[in-house]
């Protein structure tokens, strides 16, 4: 664990515009010395300073905790063993490499603070049910699994109830031969976002949420929404392809679309 953790946090990381103006509007500091700034003056920074520039780097996203739900499979590591993983990284040291624009990489060495941030937030702590992880294992394409286990470790299945949504959506697509990773990533949007309690209330808010969604979309569209799963795919799925005025509805209709899979493969 210590080496796969040592391994993520230094590969190159680019650092996106946002953390660049950041750097160069609260440090008075020339696009051309973001650099010079990184390996020699962001050492003598406080740590809450160093936090704020570094946390859109090293806030781990669901590709980062895919890595380490791969290695760890259905088990977790707890977190009375995270403060002892930080300060080992940070004794090592950890260096991370930086890229800059012009893409020139620069070795900073990582405070436990940054290294703390990125551990506490991968999930590390998370278990998948035997259940899922073996439905995870045997009905989906070996290059998905890693995010998928990802997703199965996700802190909104904690609850029973929802977890219970996640175990029967699964259970259900092996059964049809359809278990992918959009619809599992879809799936936990919805979760998310709208956060129903067990299988019966999603399948009871359903209805009403496909009824709001027609309305926006049809709204967003100008009133020429359309809802036939093959003229979306003619118009390119996911990528619609169609002028930026229809586009507009585009992730709603999107939502639509799943929602009434959803449905059918839960009811």
């Amino acid at each position: 664990m210590l080496e796969a953790l040592a391994a993520e946090l230094e590969r190159p990381r680019e650092l996106s515009p946002r953390v660049l103006n950041y750097i160069e509007g609260n440090y008075s500091v020339e696009h051309d010395a973001v650099g010079a700034f990184l390996t020699e003056e962001l050492p003598k920074l406080e740590d809450y300073e160093i936090d704020l520039i570094l946390s859109p780097v090293f806030t781990p996203k669901l590709a980062d905790q895919a890595v380490f739900a791969e290695l760890l499979g259905p088990d977790s590591v707890p977190r009375d063993e995270w403060p002892a993983l930080v300060q080992q990284l940070a004794q090592r040291p950890t260096r991370a490499e930086l890229m800059t624009l012009e893409g020139k990489a620069h070795p900073v060495r990582l405070r436990e603070v940054t290294i703390e941030r990125y551990v506490h937030r991968l999930r590390l702590e998370a278990k998948i049910p035997n259940a899922i992880f073996n439905l995870l294992e045997r009905c989906t394409a070996m290059e998905d699994r890693p995010l998928l286990k990802a997703i199965a470790r996700r802190t909104i299945w904690d609850d029973a109830g929802r977890r219970g949504i996640l175990e029967r959506f699964l259970m259900a697509a092996a059964d049809r031969g359809n278990c992918t990773l959009d619809d599992t990533l879809d799936l936990l949007n919805l979760m998310e976002n709208r956060k129903p309690s067990d299988v019966e209330n999603l399948l009871a808010d359903i209805p009403r949420w496909q009824a709001d969604l027609r309305k926006q979309v049809e709204v967003a569209s100008g009133g020429k929404p359309f809802f036939n799963e093959d003229v979306r795919l003619m118009h390119g799925g996911a990528r619609d392809q169609r002028p930026q005025a229809d586009s507009r509805a585009s992730a709603k209709e999107n939502e639509l679309v799943f929602l009434g899979r959803l449905k059918e493969l839960l009811a």
